[in-house]
């Protein structure tokens, strides 16, 4: 049983990292657009981020060494500090997004305004941060979150061509604007390998003080946490293909997106959709809130970790508490908190190789890792997700220009 309780830490980052506001709305709206076209790009990113996770768990359990640490001391200090930047930002971003997704959720739960809301979500997402244990804000959010599994049983309930639904697994572009399905591509890959994720998943490791015999549980943890948030992908995306594509609809709510629940399965159906959505957002905020304080602290050598108290590790608290209020302060301004994320995402991809290779040469280096370094199955794979990372990097700041967001 223990076991299981802490499989959660994998489930976690998975709901918060593989399914937050926009990754819920981008794989929608990828189906309304290209059908069953993109699943095979959810695919890429499933095995990309389970690759740099198991890393980075391993690494973190066997050196003691956080995703961080190995940035600065990879990079360098100046390197390091540009890389530092560039992620706070884009957690800064998604924070904002975050929070924002949580006021959208309690706006359809309770219909109250959005402001108050706002104010209500940053609030109660402090009072959690500070007063649950991390092993409960796990279980909480990673398992409440899993609510979403409603969507796999409304794609299901919808009969879609499962034929059609195979072929999407092989890469084929039938649209006559290669470059707003080439963002999509760009946008899904990016939403599965966001730098807080594993930021937040090697902190956890040392939160949890791992050894090397809980080295299968890092493994499951990866496998289990990340296939589970691609498959809630592949549903996302399936019941947006028979909803939305057939009546040429672009879902761009929360709301619509929860028609994908509602249509096959009735209230309870959107009920238990809306329920899953505002735990995985609000996993996804505690990651990100998390992953800017583990990265300042970790960046600087500052005392760290949920499981040291305020007294004790002060500006890692207040890092933290920083995060949240800024976060706050961008979407109370009233910017579009799904557009706020997808831009994250995009930025977010530009930093992939600052964080994923100081991660691959780490992994690689026996003076760190002995008898744990990658062997030749895990190079093989790092290599070539590091390939496809650097390929999304390059091309997601064109993509986007040239498709203005994916407008077309």
């Amino acid at each position: 049983m223990k076991k299981i309780f802490e499989i959660a830490l994998g489930i976690l980052a998975a709901i918060g990292g593989f399914v937050d506001i926009g990754d819920i709305v981008f794989n929608t709206a990828a189906g309304a657009l290209f059908q069953y076209q993109l699943l095979w790009a959810v695919v890429i990113g499933v095995g990309a981020i389970i690759t740099y996770s198991e890393m980075c768990g391993r690494v973190a359990v066997v050196s003691q060494r956080a995703a961080f640490d190995a940035v600065r001391e990879r990079l360098g200090f100046g390197v390091g500090l540009l890389a530092l930047v560039a992620g706070q930002l884009v957690n800064l971003l998604t924070l904002a997004a975050e929070i924002g997704g949580i006021a959208l959720a309690l706006q359809l739960l309770a219909g109250l305004p959005f402001r108050v809301l706002l104010v209500i979500a940053v609030l109660a997402m402090g009072l959690v941060i500070w007063a649950m244990p991390f092993e409960w804000i796990e279980r909480v959010f990673g398992y409440i979150g899993l609510a979403l599994l409603v969507f796999a049983v409304g794609a299901i309930k919808l009969h879609p061509d499962w034929g059609g639904v195979a072929s999407g697994f092989v890469p084929h572009a039938d649209t006559s604007d290669l470059a707003v399905y080439l963002f999509f591509v760009v946008g899904l890959l990016g939403a599965a390998t966001v730098p807080y994720e594993v930021y937040f998943y090697s902190s956890g490791a040392i939160e949890e003080r791992w050894t090397p015999k809980d080295l299968g549980i890092n493994k499951a943890n990866a496998i289990i946490g990340y296939s589970l948030g691609g498959l809630l992908s592949f549903a996302l995306m399936i019941t947006a293909a028979e909803l939305f594509y057939p009546r040429e609809i672009s879902p761009e709510t929360l709301g619509s997106v929860g028609l994908g629940a509602n249509v096959p399965l009735g209230e309870i159906g959107l009920l238990l959709a809306l329920i899953g959505i505002l735990f995985a957002v609000s996993g996804a905020a505690i990651d990100t809130a998390f992953s800017g304080a583990y990265n300042l602290a970790q960046f600087f050598g500052w005392e760290w970790g949920k499981y040291r108290t305020a007294v004790e590790a002060p500006r890692f608290t207040l890092a933290w508490m920083v995060m949240l209020i800024l976060g706050f302060l961008i979407v109370v301004t009233g910017v579009d908190p799904i557009q706020v994320t997808e831009y994250s995402v995009i930025f977010s991809v530009v930093a992939l190789p600052a964080t994923y290779i100081p991660i691959l040469l780490v992994a690689n280096d026996r003076a760190y890792m002995g008898n744990y370094a990658n062997g030749g199955v895990a190079n093989v794979f790092g290599i070539f997700y590091l390939v496809v990372i650097l390929v999304v990097a390059v091309a997601a700041i064109p993509l986007m220009i040239i498709s203005n967001m994916g407008q077309g």
